[in-house]
């Protein structure tokens, strides 16, 4: 079952909100494989370029980073890399 999505509004921008709210709600934790284009176009029912447009979105907002031939994976967050550094 796809979430539904308001039509209105950029798809590849929802798309993103909801990868962002699973890595905060630790659904996708550090470290974690996110969705792939072609999982994501079929669990949302959209285009791969939609897809594509969403992490790299969420790529430029340092949310996951991208590992060649290996997929998305969730990014270390700023603030534990921080509190790391103090230690």
């Amino acid at each position: 079952m796809s979430p539904e999505l308001d039509r209105t509004r950029p798809v590849w921008r929802q798309v993103a909100a909801t990868i962002a709210t699973r890595i905060a709600d630790g659904e996708y934790p550090v470290g974690a494989r996110v969705p792939s284009v072609v999982e994501l176009s079929a669990e949302f029912g959209i285009a791969s370029s939609t897809a594509q447009k969403a992490l790299a979105h969420l790529k430029s907002e340092g949310l996951i980073r991208a590992e060649v031939g290996l997929g998305s994976f969730v990014a270390e967050r700023p603030e534990n890399a921080s509190a790391e550094e103090d230690a």
